[in-house]
């Protein structure tokens, strides 16, 4: 290994923090390298946000053709073409992700380097390039954007089955003929529901009492009465005992029952990639789970060394990790006082209808004894989704008893993520309710829903 190089900055990963930080530090006249392992973007642009939701619409356009005659339009036989839909998957891919790199490898002041990257000492990290040989790095500032990665429970037998993860999946050339899907959180229902549009049969097993275990449980509720209409099997309160073959199919044993399947997802968390890094080089503490703990300033306990996006714990969001961007970028380079304190963190779980959610939940704020009144309206009483056929779900909002202030929503409607954006910019002005009670909304639009929403809090007073 040649003579360890200085730079001003060194970031690990080149997601959705480490890519735009590298060219603002950059720009801000900080000799910066980039390392990177697999491919600039990250999670979001490569595995997660722009392949799943692009592989979703294709879904969507399945489920509005086999529904046309309720339309009045007559669409004949439908028929899935998965290579088509895998490959229009890769070209979206892939132009966002070159996009990305060239934005990179066009800034001066950035050397974009491709390898796997680990600590050797305190502000040291060594590179083994892809043909093998290292190089060694120092920088007076450090920036961790190494993101996660699909989580592999530890259940007996699944090592010996050809299982899939949220990656592998969505490069499947035919469509599965029976989908088991191993976990209820938003990446199980997003292609548990996916699949299901596009002719599989699915059964997803959640060990919990409910899918989504973080939402209130008549929003829970809601939407696996939303998959069930859709055709998917739901089992609840049971966990996986045992993975094997039944001839050719995967059998999973539960608790109380089996049940098995062409193909299996197991859709169950991720795991930070930290395990590579060898932190403890650079005296860089992890959690339990290997996640690296920050400040909301985003340092970790190591001065000058920053963890950012995923691999610091959740929220693990792609707009969370662009934030963490964000408030470097204003503390280091604009010399601000930027914070992750009190941050909202806005989320859409896209399933159809879509799951729009912000701020605390009606299960939260009552945990923490707040003084709280409910808005609840019926998608079915909402004009434009009665116009367009799409009446499924429900509106949430949590508001403050005494202040008047919204605290939270959900939005399990056509467009919830859209909804809830508009109840989240009055949170972010904090407006009172009343503000949406009493707004003027272009009609017909969703967003008019809100005076009959918070109208329909009124009165239940």
């Amino acid at each position: 290994m040649s003579k360890p190089q200085h730079f001003d900055a060194i970031i690990i990963g080149a997601g959705q923090s480490g890519g735009p930080l590298s060219t603002a530090l950059a720009e801000a006249g900080m000799h910066t390298a980039l390392i990177e392992r697999v491919h600039v973007g990250g999670t979001c642009i490569n595995e997660g946000c722009t392949p799943t939701k692009t592989m979703v619409a294709s879904g969507r356009v399945a489920y509005l053709a086999k529904r046309g005659e309720d339309y009045g339009v007559h669409t004949g036989s439908i028929s899935i073409d998965m290579v088509k839909i895998r490959e229009r998957k890769r070209k979206i891919v892939e132009s966002f992700r070159s996009g990305s790199q060239t934005k990179i490898e066009k800034t001066e002041n950035v050397e974009l380097i491709f390898g796997e990257a680990r600590f050797t000492g305190p502000k040291t990290v060594a590179i083994r390039l892809k043909q093998g040989e290292e190089r060694e790095l120092t920088a007076d500032q450090i920036f961790i954007n190494a993101g996660a990665r699909p989580s592999r429970p530890m259940i007996e037998g699944l090592g010996a089955v050809p299982y899939l993860d949220s990656t592998s999946i969505m490069e499947l050339d035919t469509v599965p003929k029976h989908l088991l899907v191993l976990g209820g959180g938003y990446v199980g229902l997003e292609f548990g529901q996916l699949f299901r549009r596009l002719g599989s049969r699915v059964t997803i097993v959640q060990s919990t009492g409910q899918l989504l275990s973080r939402e209130d449980p008549d929003v829970a509720e809601e939407v696996k009465k939303i998959l069930e209409q859709d055709g998917i099997e739901v089992v609840l309160k049971q966990k996986a005992t045992r993975i094997g073959k039944q001839g050719e199919a995967i059998q999973l044993d539960l608790e109380g029952k089996s049940v098995t399947g062409s193909h299996l997802l197991v859709a169950t968390g991720r795991t930070p990639n930290s395990d590579t890094l060898n932190l403890t080089a650079a005296g860089i503490a992890t959690d339990d789970h290997g996640f690296v703990p920050t400040n909301d300033r985003l340092e970790t306990n190591v001065p000058g060394v920053y963890a950012l996006g995923d691999i610091k714990g959740g929220p693990a969001f792609t707009h969370i990790s662009y934030d963490d961007f964000r408030i470097i970028r204003g503390n280091l380079i604009e010399k601000k006082t930027l914070s992750t304190r009190d941050r909202m963190v806005p989320y859409t779980v896209f399933i159809d209808p879509q799951l729009g959610r912000v701020g605390i939940t009606e299960t939260e704020a009552r945990k923490q004894g707040r003084k709280i009144r409910i808005a609840k309206l019926p998608m079915s009483s909402v004009a434009r989704a009665l116009e367009i056929d799409e009446t499924r779900g429900f509106m949430k909002a949590v508001v403050d008893g005494e202040t008047n202030q919204i605290l939270g929503a959900a939005v399990l409607g056509v467009e919830g993520g859209e909804v809830m954006s508009a109840i989240e910019v009055a949170m972010m002005a904090k407006l009172p309710y009343t503000a949406l009670r009493d707004g003027v909304f272009a009609h017909p639009t969703l967003c008019e829903s809100l005076n009959n929403l918070f109208m329909a809090m009124d009165a239940t007073t």
